[in-house]
């Protein structure tokens, strides 16, 4: 009878204990609900349907500074669930620096994934064949790549590459191997590094095509890619880039000065439609109408079809050649001839 009394007071006086646990479970279980709710919140689209923002991470930047910057910016609730998110996941340190343009609409996890693959924002640009490294300068400040006199400032300096010995020194000391083609920069890439792609480019098709060189044509790379600017800038079909490369080899051969009109405007500070005889007593190494052989370096960068003309030009007797009307050009053996063509098409605005 005694112990059933005491048993029942154990269990009486227990209940209050067994009631608070459950408050306590129930407490924590609400908590625990409301806190991954609430951080579930946190991983959403800061703006969904907002316009990217362009955010620029410096190098070594922290995932502090990172939160900080992309919160200021509206693109993410909170710098906390940022930096918990990165370091559960491991990507707190493989966060790459640069010029990103990132969407508020993008979820939290989607963002540090961005950054830590470093899907910077790029700008897309164009090389025309034929432009100079001034022409190419003021393009790619145009196109927002970089400051044209940055651009000029490290085309001046020294580059890796045999086919750059010998050089005029200054801007142009790259000009000819600025391979013209598409191009992809992350925004605020160093005007050296844009340099070099390019001048690698230009290595990879140089060493494609070179093989195509003509067994008897004694020329060097740099002369190569001289002829083949000149021919660049004379040449408006296709089909007759290997004729005017010709022609030009055949003149040097003979010892007979290029008289290319291409040079002299190389010297101008604009086109012109018809050289006056002063342009053609301009005093410069470039002035192929007073100098003999080539000029020192290149007029421009040649595209794959003139290194091609330059590296294989066609097997012709032809020494002169005048521009059409229609861009097309004929083609003459001899001066007379070349006269008679000059006063019909274009008269004192031939070769």
């Amino acid at each position: 009878m005694g112990e059933e009394l005491e048993t029942s007071y154990n269990l009486a006086s227990g209940r209050p204990w067994h009631r608070r646990l459950i408050l306590f479970l129930a407490i924590i279980i609400l908590t625990l609900g409301g806190s991954g709710y609430f951080f579930l919140t946190l991983l959403a689209p800061a703006k969904p349907g907002a316009p990217a923002v362009e955010v620029n991470i410096a190098p070594g930047s922290s995932s502090a500074v990172i939160a900080s910057n992309l919160t200021s910016q509206g693109i993410i609730k909170s710098p906390l669930a940022f930096r918990l998110v990165t370091m559960v996941t491991g990507l707190d340190r493989q966060l790459k620096p640069g010029r990103y343009l990132i969407s508020p609409s993008l979820s939290l996890p989607e963002i540090i994934r961005l950054l830590a693959a470093g899907k910077v924002q790029e700008i897309e640009f164009t090389i025309p064949e034929g432009y100079t490294v001034r022409q190419i300068a003021a393009l790619l400040q145009q196109k927002g790549v970089i400051q044209e006199e940055d651009f000029l400032q490290a085309a001046a300096r020294d580059y890796p590459f045999d086919f750059l010995q010998g050089l005029p020194s200054g801007p142009e000391h790259v000009q000819g191997f600025l391979f013209p083609d598409t191009y992809r920069v992350a925004r605020g890439t160093p005007a050296e590094e844009i340099i070099l792609m390019m001048l690698k480019r230009f290595d990879q098709v140089y060493q494609e095509i070179s093989r195509e060189k003509e067994p008897g044509l004694e020329l060097n790379t740099r002369q190569i890619v001289t002829l083949a600017s000149i021919v660049e800038r004379e040449a408006k079909i296709d089909a007759e880039r290997p004729l005017i490369a010709g022609v030009f080899v055949n003149r040097l051969k003979k010892g007979m000065r290029l008289e290319s009109c291409a040079t002299v405007e190389y010297l101008l500070p604009a086109p012109k439609p018809v050289l006056s005889y002063q342009d053609l007593q301009i005093d410069s190494p470039y002035n192929t109408y007073r100098v003999n052989g080539l000029p020192p370096g290149p007029i421009a960068s040649p595209g794959r079809a003139s290194l091609l003309a330059a590296l294989k030009p066609a097997a012709t007797d032809y020494l002169y050649f005048v521009a059409k009307p229609d861009g097309s050009h004929y083609f003459s053996r001899t001066l007379a001839e070349h006269n008679r063509a000059l006063a019909r098409y274009q008269a004192g605005n031939g070769n």
